[in-house]
């Protein structure tokens, strides 16, 4: 599978080598992209220009440390009091730091040629993992400590720093999920004498941080399914195991399938109609128009899509069902519908850019291919209903004929003034808005279910195990 990013005139684009075929034991693969519009300057992008901005290189070369600064302004000082006392005693402390830089000066033992290693454990992880970050320094003669300075990314923090002669070693926590830069660190290198000190930059590379999977056994599937190998089976007429209705006995069949109820109540003969031994695409459709926070929660209304998302696609492939993923925002991305364990980690990684794929103009659903949202796939989409671009999004899909599963991501009603009139107003206004929009969905014969954060993902689709799910039949 090759990675594409396709223009917005229709043109099709280079590959993408920075979302490559990832290798080994946690492969994740590929995943395809539409740029409909320029995204906006998210909290995490403006953190990224900033640090680009003042990261700015260190000096080359050995310089003067604290140490020797402060000796200096000592003997710099005690000068300038004898010359204007006129008291000659005042030249001892002078004396005294010049023969202290002296003796301790390095001579020909400082290295000439310092260069350094950073390796990182892994560069794949899970929100809350441990990540180590070890720096080795290699040179050609003797120096003193190390003293390291670190400027890490938005996503990870640090817990613990150890410090050798010629080792430092970072412990590191991926906070939150998503593709981050975990940073450098400048490390300055003292000589045997701490008198003079150089600075050398080390860069720490990426790391990947997998969103917590929200828990979920849960999955509701629709009234047709596509062709597909899986556990949960399609309507469609076959030689399977599993009944799903009685027909009429036609000449020839076989008389083991019959249905001795329906045959003994119609006056004929009635056989047993079984499924095709098929199962489910289900697509995740993530919104990522907007990333709403909880003003009294501060919860992220796309952490916890991403996250309600990833333990949904967990149920699913658990039962051997195939998933994909398409996530709306400035890019369309894509993920066309596989199965198997690692196939979690591939949908996993498609939409870790999404925090930065922020747009404006509304998704184009027609410009997606047939593999990334397949006719009558059931298709999850979860949004906290903030936008109208994409409840212009819904229509499309239940237009389509594919059954649909909202799951909204509530995110909390403003803070207003109880004795504030107008933002009452408003507050009702805003309510009376999101309510109708519910009800437009609904109205289409859309369910509509609520996932609220810290709640188990089953609550929510446990009403949709009453039925199946229905789509448009076209």
């Amino acid at each position: 599978m090759t990675t594409g990013v396709a223009a917005t005139d229709g043109s099709a684009g280079a590959p993408d080598p920075a979302n490559g075929t990832a290798p080994a034991a946690r492969a994740v693969g590929t995943s395809r992209a539409i740029v409909t519009g320029r995204p906006p300057q998210t909290e995490e992008r403006k953190w990224q220009l900033a640090m680009r901005a003042t990261a700015s290189p260190p000096p080359p070369g050995w310089r003067a440390s604290a140490r020797t600064l402060r000796l200096m302004t000592v003997a710099a000082t005690a000068v300038f009091a004898a010359l204007v006392t006129g008291h000659a005693w005042l030249f001892a402390p002078a004396a005294g730091v010049a023969v202290l830089l002296a003796l301790a000066a390095p001579g020909r033992t400082r290295p000439t040629r310092i260069d350094t290693e950073a390796s990182v454990s892994t560069r794949r992880c899970f929100e809350g993992e441990q990540v180590t970050a070890t720096i080795r320094v290699r040179h050609d003669g003797e120096a003193g400590l190390l003293d390291p300075r670190s400027v890490l990314g938005h996503g990870v923090s640090i817990t613990a720093e150890r410090i050798t002669l010629d080792t430092v070693t970072l412990e590191l926590t991926a906070a939150r999920w998503g593709r981050w830069t975990i940073g450098y660190v400048d490390l300055d290198v003292y000589d045997t004498g701490h008198l003079t000190r150089r600075t050398v930059r080390v860069e720490l590379g990426e790391v990947e941080v997998f969103p917590l999977p929200a828990a979920a056994r849960l999955t509701p599937i629709p009234v047709r399914l596509p062709e597909r190998l899986g556990e949960h089976t399609t309507r469609q007429h076959g030689e399977g195991v599993e009944v799903n209705g009685v027909r009429p006995h036609v000449w020839g069949e076989r008389q083991r399938r019959i249905h001795w109820p329906s045959t003994t109540r119609r006056g004929s003969i009635q056989l047993n109609q079984f499924s095709a031994e098929r199962a489910v695409d289900t697509v995740m459709l993530l919104d990522a128009l907007g990333d709403f926070r909880d003003p009294a929660t501060n919860t992220s209304t796309l952490d916890e899509s991403v996250r309600a998302a990833a333990g949904l696609t967990r149920a699913y492939l658990r039962l051997h069902d195939r998933i994909g993923v398409v996530s709306i925002g400035g890019t369309t991305r894509w993920l066309q519908a596989g199965s198997g364990s690692q196939h979690f980690y591939r949908i996993v990684q498609s939409v870790l850019d999404v925090r930065t794929d922020l747009g404006y103009r509304i998704p184009e659903l027609n410009r997606l291919p047939p593999t990334a949202l397949p006719a009558g796939a059931l298709v999850y989409v979860f949004t906290p209903l903030a936008d109208q671009r994409m409840l212009n999004v819904l229509v499309d899909l239940a237009e389509r004929g594919n059954p649909l599963v909202v799951v909204e991501v509530p995110i909390g009603d403003p803070v207003v003034e109880a004795d504030d009139e107008v933002g009452q107003l408003a507050l009702r206004l805003w309510r009376a808005d999101r309510d109708a929009m519910r009800f437009a969905l609904r109205n289409r014969g859309i369910p509509v279910v609520a996932h609220h954060p810290g709640e188990a993902l089953d609550l929510a689709l446990a009403p949709l195990l009453r039925s199946r799910i229905r789509g448009r039949q076209r």
